[in-house]
């Protein structure tokens, strides 16, 4: 295909991508109920109703104006050949690919960073201020940015460096192997993830001995569930919201809680919101994501094999000639539509995945404890209590608040 008409249809596809997004964000604001409807009154008073969609207006608004920046930003940018400027200056400058390869997107990636600082700035010390959410201190911001920087150049440059040498040494053939690297660096990170990964940016503290730690202990010992141990994070450090998950692929698990999340929540609550967790394994929720993600990092990779050598691709970005960098940007545009068909499809999974493990904490322990948590972690976080049906379809990977209570209460 001629390169410029290659150009407009990534322009096109990011244009298109751009204004769908927008339009759904649009609709879903639209689609707050003024009032405190009759169903949500037991729970919500009027002020924290209010409260809500106020913090979710605001929020869609900002989204707005950072959606609208980064857009004309690669726009301007595809359009002008800046990512072919770029290239083609690193292409006289150093002869090594790999070397040249991990420049590029290291300029590309932390001048996008930098240039978006300012957004991040304002929506964690403006916007989630102003309704009590934000606990990041100017420090933690700093170093969580360093800190991000640093594992991105060690993880991300050292999975790129492996990229392009296959790229290079195995011709149309790397897929098949690199689909093996990039599977095992998934398992890796599941099963490492609270061990290695989170203490660089929290601290895990040993739940102490106490009610909620034999309750959870008794619990996981009725049900089977391989405990190994439990953690409490200090998550008020950045933010008051509340969580909790469990970690590892393999026999012993590890329960990991929120300090605000048990601050907010009574011990049968924690142990119905842990007994969902506790669903996810048992239904091996867990594992089918994992082999699912396989299939997608597999056929993604075999999808971009067929276009990864085009010279055109290249040129179509303003390269001078065949560049991996210049196809690698263009591929994620390019493949955004079958990406997000594919992000649609892991979604619905995800939400069917969601009712069962809520159905399993309620036939294993208390689905009105569930009910409770549930409700109590909504206004806790001033969650859209009504989102648009055709945005919870596309963006929603758990199931809107109500929809989980009314599943509850009739399956």
């Amino acid at each position: 295909m001629d390169p410029f008409q290659l150009l407009i249809i990534i322009v096109l596809i990011a244009t298109g991508s751009y204004f769908f997004n927008q339009i759904l964000d649009l609709v879903n604001l639209r689609a707050h109920r003024p009032g405190i409807p009759s169903d949500v009154a037991q729970f919500y008073d009027v002020e924290k109703y209010e409260r809500s969609r106020a913090y979710h207006r605001d929020r869609t608004r900002f989204s707005f104006v950072t959606s609208a920046f980064s857009f004309l930003l690669s726009i301007t940018m595809l359009l002008a050949g800046g990512f072919g400027w770029l290239d083609n200056s690193l292409h006289t400058a150093i002869n090594n690919d790999i070397i040249r390869a991990l420049i590029f997107f290291a300029i590309v990636g932390i001048a996008g960073d930098l240039l978006s600082t300012p957004f991040q700035w304002y929506g964690t010390f403006v916007l989630e201020e102003r309704y009590g959410f934000n606990k990041t201190t100017t420090a933690t911001f700093v170093t969580d940015k360093v800190k991000g920087y640093v594992i991105a150049a060690i993880v991300g440059g050292g999975v790129l460096a492996i990229f392009m040498y296959m790229a290079q040494f195995f011709g149309r053939d790397f897929w098949i192997w690199f689909s093996v690297v990039a599977i095992a660096l998934i398992f890796m990170i599941n099963v490492f993830y609270t061990s290695l990964f989170l203490p660089l940016f929290n601290k895990l503290t040993p739940l102490p001995d106490g009610e909620l730690k034999s309750a959870i202990t008794s619990y996981a010992a009725r049900v089977g569930f391989p405990l190994d141990s439990i953690y409490v994070i200090d998550g008020s450090k950045r933010s008051s919201k509340a969580n909790a998950f469990f970690s590892g692929l393999g026999k012993r698990k590890k329960i990991v809680l929120y300090d605000t999340l048990i601050e907010r929540h009574p011990t049968q609550e924690l142990i119905a919101v842990l007994a969902h967790e506790v669903g996810h394994f048992k239904k091996r929720h867990v594992v089918w994501m994992f082999l699912l993600s396989s299939v997608q990092i597999v056929f993604t990779l075999f999808i971009l094999s067929r276009m990864l050598y085009a010279e055109e691709v290249s040129i179509a970005l303003g390269g001078n000639g065949l560049s991996l960098p210049l196809n690698l940007l263009a591929f994620g545009i390019l493949f955004s539509p079958i990406s997000g068909v594919t992000g649609l499809l892991m979604n619905i999974f995800s939400r069917s995945n969601e009712f069962e493990a809520d159905r399993y904490a309620r036939d294993t322990f208390d689905g009105a404890a569930l009910s409770t948590a549930l409700k109590r972690l909504s206004v806790d976080t001033l969650s859209d209590l009504y989102p648009h049906p055709a945005y919870v379809f596309f963006h929603y990977s758990h199931p809107p608040l109500l929809t989980r209570l009314r599943a509850l209460m009739n399956s």
